[in-house]
């Protein structure tokens, strides 16, 4: 079977709500980072086989297949393909492991994947003005439950003990962390500035420096009155795209490209959808069993923070090393851009992997639904 490799991988900025990126539209923010990378490599837009694009909310701007759209808004040839996938939160994830499994099949030879969310201009649940999501059977299978991922965050910190000043905690590390990593430049490789209106956007917004546990318990609970998520122990709306080139060992030979880290394996699992985001736990159990490694053998995990209880839940079922886990910070910290954030970890995975020499890193999305992804990359260079 052949390899697939990633040769290059870039992002924007994320963007708060309302912030520096509210006025872009996902096809033009899109087309900012396909061209990024046809910048960065040289490769010729002509010779991509598809653009594989994650995005989560596919209405108003985000509808009417945005990959396609973010080719001609890239103004790529017109004989470029796009397609948009949604599997929740790890949209783009699954985007960059279905471009792998392409190339492994030999269906296609080179591939961008990546992906896309503007959630300040397309809201979070905007989706339900329009129909019933999941439908009457499924409704009534869990008995009327109102699926809801904040509940499901509540539920996860209830039953493995998670007090709030626990998640307040690791809230404060991921700001630490991602301040630290800022401060160090280790995302300005991959990071590709963004111009708007004359101003150059170039740094994470929602960073908050100095967060602690003191400075959150200001915070009221979001989803229930006593309960222990809130604003600041969960992942931040944001807007952002992010963008990997995904070939062969040899096509990259021939391009003149070094791959930077070979796709090494992949899952996707399911779990109980009221609890929702247990996913990561499963999966990361499915995709270590496939690849034949340990838990032991990854050096660097990227663990979305869709809330503070889902890493740390993930931390107490897998037993990582915590060291290891979400290294440069995290969506708590600098935000979630729903359709973007899977290839927006796959950028802070590789940067960190190639900061710290470690041969193996492993990522891991819950999903609405209940479904994750665990994707495990080898550094190459």
């Amino acid at each position: 079977m052949r390899d697939a490799v990633i040769v290059d991988a870039v992002r924007t900025p994320i963007g708060k709500r309302d912030g520096a990126l509210a006025q872009v539209h996902a096809a033009d923010l899109s087309a900012h980072v396909l061209n990024a990378l046809v910048e960065r490599t040289g490769v010729d837009p002509a010779t991509v086989d598809d653009v594989m694009w994650g995005c989560v909310t596919q209405i108003g701007d985000q509808s009417s297949n945005v990959a396609r759209s973010a080719v001609l808004a890239a103004g790529w040839p017109e004989h470029v393909p796009g397609v948009t996938i949604n599997r929740a939160c790890g949209s783009s994830q699954q985007s960059v492991d279905s471009a792998a499994h392409a190339v492994m099949a030999g269906q296609y030879d080179l591939v961008v994947a990546g992906g896309v969310e503007t959630m300040t201009r397309i809201p979070l649940g905007a989706h339900r003005t329009t129909g019933q999501p999941y439908g009457p059977s499924v409704l009534a299978r869990y008995n009327g439950f109102e699926f809801n991922q904040g509940i499901g965050a509540e539920l996860i910190a209830q039953r493995w003990a998670f007090s709030r000043e626990l998640l307040d905690a690791y809230a404060g590390r991921s700001h630490a962390n991602a301040a630290a990593a800022i401060d160090a430049g280790v995302f300005d490789d991959h990071l590709v500035p963004v111009e708007v209106d004359g101003t150059t956007f170039t740094t994470d917004e929602g960073l908050r420096r100095g967060t602690s546990v003191e400075t959150l318990a200001r915070l009221t609970p979001s989803f229930k009155s006593d309960g222990v998520i809130h604003a600041g122990n969960a992942s931040q709306i944001s807007d952002g795209a992010a963008a990997l080139l995904i070939t062969t060992t040899e096509r990259a030979r021939e391009l003149g490209l070094t791959p930077l880290a070979r796709y090494h394996s992949g899952a996707v699992s399911g779990a109980d959808p009221i609890t929702m985001l247990t996913g990561p736990i499963p999966a990361t159990a499915k995709v270590l069993g496939r690849a034949r490694l340990s838990i032991e053998d990854i050096g660097v995990f990227e663990v979305n923070e869709a809330f503070a209880p889902v890493p740390l839940a993930w931390l107490a079922e897998t037993g990582a090393d915590p060291a290891r886990l979400n290294p440069l910070g995290g969506a708590i910290a600098v935000g979630h851009p729903l359709g973007a954030s899977g290839a927006i970890l796959m950028t802070r995975l590789l940067a960190q992997m190639r900061r710290t020499g470690s041969r193996y890193g492993l990522q891991t999305m819950c999903e609405g639904g209940g479904t994750a992804n665990a994707t495990i990359i080898e550094l190459l260079s």
